[in-house]
């Protein structure tokens, strides 16, 4: 079954085609990456309308679709809808406009489903993973993984946050990545207690711990990690707290398998960072999935109401964030498996003194 005949299947029976125009949506559906194109799917068939700058590139790359060079956009719409009596187009309403949306309802012939139907529906399918985009997430983390164990190398006292998260990067643009996840986060010293900091020219200082947060991605897909590392000797209080993330992490992980909740496993993680008395410490949620987008369903938050199945994949990051003083978060990413997960981050985890 291809993903156009899940998707319709997944649809309210009273829908009898679908309208998608986000661009990471677009090529989770047709495997190419552009900046323009309209999928537009029906119960018999599925149509990519594409301009002339990527028409070459579908007709050579795009299958289950057939691909229609764009002249006319919504006079082919209406004649593909009148051709397979649709009467009901669902579009995404977590992403048009209401410009978008004004200019559906006068130029589409069909009555507009703007409900959450389609986008529900697009969630449902990209939510659980295949092996072909479980095999292209592992390839990003190898990438990304490869430039940690290269930069264990360069970080030392005197190069900047900066300088590490430029390293980082090209590391991973030159040795395979399509582009980064998100803007690499690489924070030391007290800057480490900003969970999302941002690199600045600040030298990194012996003594001091180093978070970094980066990804690569792999033909549409994204890893996620963060490691912290510390550059000469801790005190006793940085390795406490370490030693009560990596605890956190551990817990969690032990407990994910299909039927979890996703409250109740950052739940037993939060546990132990709030009996350890750092409760006010970590501020955020345990973890999110992963996929086209950096921030996917499912959740594993305090309110998530996500249950695991087989196949999905949350990242587990606990955390620890001392104003002031320095911050502490490690970072996997798992696939939830028949029995429990598996780790896709192999990159080592115990606290590294440089």
């Amino acid at each position: 079954m291809t993903k156009y005949e899940r998707l319709m299947n997944e649809l309210p029976s009273t829908v009898d085609a679908a309208l998608i125009t986000e661009d990471v949506n677009r090529r989770y559906f047709t495997g190419m990456k552009s900046s323009a194109g309209t999928v537009l799917v029906t119960r018999e068939k599925a149509y990519l309308i594409i301009d002339f700058r990527y028409i070459e590139k579908a007709r050579k790359t795009v299958h289950d679709a057939e691909v229609i060079m764009q002249e006319k956009l919504y006079e082919q719409i209406n004649a593909i809808l009148s051709k397979h009596g649709a009467k009901t187009l669902a579009i995404e309403s977590r992403s048009v406009t209401v410009s978008q949306l004004n200019s559906f309802r006068k130029s589409i012939t069909a009555e507009i489903d703007d409900s959450d139907a389609l986008s529900i529906a697009i969630d449902a399918l990209r939510i659980v993973k295949t092996q072909d985009e479980i095999d292209k997430i592992i390839k990003a983390q190898r990438i990304a993984e490869a430039a940690f164990e290269d930069v264990l190398n360069f970080i030392k006292p005197g190069v900047t946050e900066r300088e590490v998260g430029l390293h980082l990067d090209y590391y991973m643009l030159s040795h395979g990545a399509e582009a980064l996840s998100f803007d690499t986060i690489a924070v030391s010293g007290p800057n480490a207690s900003l969970c999302h900091g941002v690199p600045t020219d600040r030298p990194v200082k012996e003594g001091e711990f180093v978070l970094m947060d980066y990804g690569a991605t792999y033909d549409g897909y994204h890893s996620d990690m963060t490691r912290t590392v510390c550059v000469g000797k801790p005190t006793e209080k940085m390795e406490e707290v370490y030693a009560i993330v990596l605890d956190a992490q551990l817990k969690a992980l032990a407990a994910i398998k299909p039927g979890a909740l996703g409250s109740d496993i950052d739940g037993i993680a939060r546990k132990v960072i709030t009996d350890a008395g750092y409760g006010d410490a970590f501020g955020h949620s345990l973890g999110h999935g992963v996929g086209m987008n950096i921030h996917e369903t499912p959740n594993a938050g305090p309110s998530s109401k996500h249950v695991f199945r087989e196949n999905m994949i949350v990242t587990v990051e606990p955390g620890i964030y001392l104003p002031d003083e320095f911050g502490v978060r490690i970072e996997d990413f798992v696939i939830i498996r028949e029995n429990g997960c598996e780790n896709m981050t192999l990159a080592k985890k115990n606290l590294i003194s440089l």
